[in-house]
């Protein structure tokens, strides 16, 4: 159905598909946003990137955007604009990669000028039920994407890693409208189609509540963490207690970076061979990434934090539990974000003390499958 207001297409005063092609708005041109409004404009898609920093956008229109994939560089010109106002409808598709904080006033202002027929949500966390709310479910397709990028400054973006994009196979049109996404996001990233895609969503969810947290209590990327001497150890305590709560609300999370969630889990002494193969596995592919959150606060931007390490904490909370580690990575951000603490070491050994003297948990019974409450990060976003 079309959207009420939805320019028609047929209006001599709307713009023309380029070449018949969909049209894309990539609504947030930082790392991820960036990297992949630069692919589609390379490969001939019409693409149109919103960015609120100005400085950012006039560089992606012209020069273009300083593009870094992992060690060569290329400038690609990408159509971009800083004002909703600024743009010009119909879009087949918006891509949402907002960071959490700024979700809402630029979804409600896409929506209430009807500019857009699909919403794609790509952003961290639990996040997806908030972009419903706005949107309506039947205009949302949820996807996660697995890679890492670096918002280097204004129009200067690099990918980290490589990995998949995964996309659900529900939403507006079902399996077709997927499969027509899938074919647009190609140019940025091989693009997968999968029947569980919150299973998918809860994966990414236990990378960034762990390694993005991590990371953001101490500087470091991925691989630096695990580095240091209580890095790897932290790291398998917050996988494991975000896992057990997944499991625990009947979910069950897909593969993610080329590991299953269930080998990062470690109840005892025995499980830790497994999941230092898992980890090194991990690493391999994602090690070089900064994390998102770490990168926030070098900004002095707020985190997602709330709907990352604080969504495993209101998902353990809705089901009578606890997860501690996850409560005190929120709590040692958010003092980064006040100007109390720095991210580095001390940080993180204040969480590593919150750790230290419990016992490993023992593995939790699976419940039985079933969708999850309606999202837990809610009531922090």
């Amino acid at each position: 159905m079309t959207p009420p207001n939805f320019p028609d297409p047929g209006d001599p005063a709307v713009p023309a598909p380029l070449a018949g092609r969909p049209r894309v708005l990539v609504a947030g041109a930082g790392a991820i946003g960036g990297v992949i409004a630069a692919k589609l404009a390379r490969a001939g898609h019409d693409v149109t990137a919103l960015d609120a920093n100005r400085e950012h956008v006039a560089r992606l229109t012209s020069p273009g955007l300083r593009l870094d994939e992992l060690g060569t560089p290329s400038v690609v010109p990408v159509p971009a604009v800083a004002d909703i106002a600024e743009l010009r409808g119909p879009f087949d598709f918006a891509l949402l990669t907002l960071k959490a904080p700024f979700l809402e006033p630029v979804l409600t202002g896409l929506v209430s000028r009807g500019l857009v027929r699909t919403f794609v949500s790509l952003g961290n966390g639990l996040i997806q039920p908030r972009v419903a709310a706005i949107t309506g479910s039947e205009r949302l397709i949820t996807g996660v994407v697995e890679w890492g990028a670096t918002n280097i400054g204004p129009g200067h973006v690099a990918q980290t890693t490589r990995a998949p994009i995964i996309l659900g196979s529900s939403g507006p049109g079902g399996h077709d409208s997927a499969a027509q996404l899938a074919g647009i996001l190609g140019a940025a990233a091989p693009t997968v189609i999968v029947a569980d895609i919150q299973g998918h969503v809860w994966a990414k969810l236990l990378l960034n509540s762990t390694f993005s947290g991590l990371g953001a209590v101490s500087g470091l990327t991925y691989a630096q963490v695990a580095a240091e001497p209580p890095g790897e150890w932290l790291a398998y305590r917050l996988w494991t207690e975000g896992y057990d709560v997944a499991v625990a609300a009947g979910l069950r999370p897909g593969e993610v970076a080329g590991i299953r969630p269930a080998d990062l889990a470690v109840h005892a002494a025995a499980d830790r061979p497994r999941a230092a193969a898992a980890l090194a596995a991990l690493l391999s592919r994602l090690g070089p990434t900064k994390a998102s959150m770490s990168q926030d606060l070098e900004r002095g931007s707020p985190t997602e934090v709330d709907v990352i390490n604080g969504a495993v904490v209101a998902q353990a909370a809705a089901l009578g539990q606890s997860a501690p580690l996850n409560q005190r990575v929120v709590e040692l951000v958010h003092e980064c974000e006040r100007g109390a603490r720095r991210p580095g070491g001390g940080t993180l050994a204040a969480l590593r003390a919150v750790a230290a003297g419990r016992p490993l948990p023992p593995p939790l019974p699976a419940a039985p499958a079933r969708h999850p409450s309606p999202e837990p990060g809610a009531r922090h976003g």
